[in-house]
């Protein structure tokens, strides 16, 4: 607008006079049909529009925040308190596992992860299952061996008591927890009742005193404990033969 456009606004009014008014309104730019009622200028909603957006952004973080607590609180619902609330199986030994830093590991990672009580057993279980499916199976080794076979490892348990060093014992347990075990101990037990089981202890012609007095130094001779009737029988039969000779 110019100043024939401030005539033009008085001349509407009635007035022969142009006021301050008339000239300031016909100097002011021309209002944009798209601009809304509320604003003054494009500036204006321009600004206002980047204070909505940015109240917008703040919403979308809180919407954000609040979706991980609730996600977050679905997924620990089942968890218990603490770590040290997790119940352990029938199948644990309360007394066993006060220092076991397996159990305490797989509590502190259930805890960690939401595992619920029902998750926490479940993992205990099949590690004991996986344990036990190497052990071997006693009830059935034992019915390999037929309706004496609790006489025979009886058997079998006091021999290997007489005749093994307590340091072989161990190894000489494992073996027998199954029916071959047992068996093998019976061969040796019954070559010895016969008098076979020399192995390397069977008397030698080429017996010397020198080696016979060196056979006398071994454990087999002289330590109770370790005693082996057929080896001394061996030293005490290379004598004679060496002192009849």
């Amino acid at each position: 607008m110019n100043d024939e456009a401030a005539i033009e606004a008085a001349e509407a009014d009635g007035r022969d006079f142009v006021t301050q008014q008339d000239v300031e309104q016909s100097a002011a730019p021309e209002r944009p049909e798209w601009l809304p009622e509320k604003y003054k200028t494009g500036e204006d909603l321009a600004k206002a529009y980047k204070e909505l957006e940015s109240k917008l952004g703040g919403k979308d973080e809180e919407i954000r925040e609040s979706l991980l607590e609730e996600i977050k609180a679905e997924a620990f619902a089942d968890r218990p308190e603490t770590a040290g609330d997790y119940q352990l199986p029938d199948i644990v030994d309360d007394d066993l596992a006060v220092d076991n830093e397996l159990l305490q590991w797989w509590s502190e990672h259930s805890f960690e992860n939401g595992y619920g009580q029902e998750e926490f057993q479940k993992g205990i279980e099949m590690y004991a299952q996986a344990i036990n499916g190497n052990q071997p199976d006693i009830e059935a080794e034992s019915a390999k061996l037929g309706d004496n076979a609790t006489t025979r490892i009886e058997a079998a348990s006091v021999f290997a008591n007489k005749f093994f060093p307590e340091d072989a014992l161990p190894a000489i347990e494992r073996m027998c927890e199954s029916h071959e075990g047992i068996l093998a101990l019976e061969t040796i037990m019954d070559k010895m009742k016969d008098g076979n089981f020399s192995g390397d202890t069977s008397p030698s012609p080429s017996l010397t005193e020198a080696s016979l007095q060196e056979m006398m130094k071994d454990p087999r001779y002289w330590e109770p404990r370790s005693r082996d009737s057929n080896f001394v029988k061996q030293v005490d039969d290379g004598f004679k033969q060496l002192y009849r000779g």
